[in-house]
């Protein structure tokens, strides 16, 4: 008797191991990959954030973000209309300001001829079926590049809370359907909900940025809106911690408590553990923003030839949608909308 008679069984068979299932059988082609996908990207996911600017016929690259323009109100209109055209649902809108314009208490946004409410009238007009959000939080029109009114080297709540309720009024009588308001004050849902209904504005949704982090991704956000040079300090005293998770929680619960309609979480990428415990925890409407500083790496990347763009793009918009995000802020949304028109996956 020899080993070549009687091999020696140095480990158990694949089939002894798994029992027989084999994950892969599933997995072995494209039809049957396709059937059994637990998550797809649908352009219904897909909410286009963009840049608003002074002048007309203004297409202004934004440096820090390839591919990405602060738009005049005219050609903002034609943006809406190809949105409308590839089945985007709704529009983020945020404007620069002209530095003539910026405060210390960012009064501009009460102005309902401003930039941002022009623009939501005009895209309204224009396309009236297409959904405008839109954030009154203070940051572009502040001379000082924080979200609220800054007093003796202080966020004052309760003042921005009341200048936050009053520009969210003049943002729905210009026609934008939700209110986002992205400054992080405590009570601030509340006191909106409250004004937007007492001014006969009950079916304006509110979004919640109820979990918006303290985080390094909004550099070249701030860069296209024209508050980076502007930032005098720093905005931990008022976004939540990014360590912290617990405390995102209690500030969903909060805003949801106070009327909000649909939360968000921002960023998005680095914090879809945050996503799915909002999910699980309150079966709402959840959605995430994935911000500039997202965006612009996938696309540095992308340039320089170490990943490819395409894919990486719609792998981190499908990766929201794994969390459970119902939606998606991005400023991939056109470039999608149109892979998913073709049919690319």
């Amino acid at each position: 008797m020899n080993k070549r008679e009687h091999p020696i069984r140095s480990h158990r068979s694949v089939d002894e191991i798994t029992g027989s299932r084999r994950l892969r059988r599933m997995r072995k082609a494209d039809w049957s990959r396709r059937l059994v996908q637990e998550n797809r990207l649908s352009v219904d996911d897909l909410i286009w954030t963009m840049f608003l600017t002074e002048g007309a016929g203004v297409r202004e690259p934004v440096p820090a973000m390839p591919g990405v323009f602060r738009l005049s109100v005219d050609v903002a209109v034609k943006e809406a209309e190809r949105a409308a055209r590839l089945g985007i649902p709704a529009l983020a809108t945020f404007p620069r300001i002209d530095a003539a314009r910026k405060d210390v208490a960012g009064s501009h946004i009460l102005d309902a001829d401003n930039l941002i409410n022009r623009a939501t009238r005009a895209i309204k007009a224009a396309v009236p079926d297409i959904g405008v959000i839109t954030d009154a939080a203070l940051d572009p029109f502040t001379s000082h590049g924080h979200d609220g009114i800054l007093r003796d080297g202080v966020i004052v709540n309760d003042e921005t809370v009341d200048q936050v309720a009053a520009a969210a009024v003049v943002q729905a009588q210009a026609g934008a359907d939700v209110i986002a308001p992205s400054d992080m004050m405590d009570g601030r849902i509340g006191a909106i909900r409250d004004a937007l209904d007492a001014n006969g504005f009950q079916d304006v949704a509110i979004m919640s940025y109820a979990t918006k982090f303290a985080s390094a991704f909004y550099g070249p956000y701030r860069d296209a809106i024209g508050t980076l040079g502007l930032l005098k300090g720093d905005k931990k005293t008022y976004y939540i911690d990014h360590a912290n998770s617990d405390e995102a929680v209690r500030e969903a619960e909060q805003d949801l408590a106070e009327g909000a309609d649909m939360l968000m979480v921002k960023p998005g990428m680095p914090y879809l553990d945050i996503i799915r415990r909002l999910k699980d925890e309150f079966a709402v409407p959840t959605f995430a923003y994935q911000v500039s500083g997202e965006y612009s790496m996938i696309e540095a990347a992308a340039a320089n030839g170490w990943i490819d763009g395409e894919k990486a793009m719609l792998e981190s918009l499908l990766a929201f949608k794994r969390a459970g995000c119902d939606g998606i802020l991005t400023y991939f949304a056109p470039r999608v909308a149109e892979i998913l028109a073709g049919g690319s996956r």
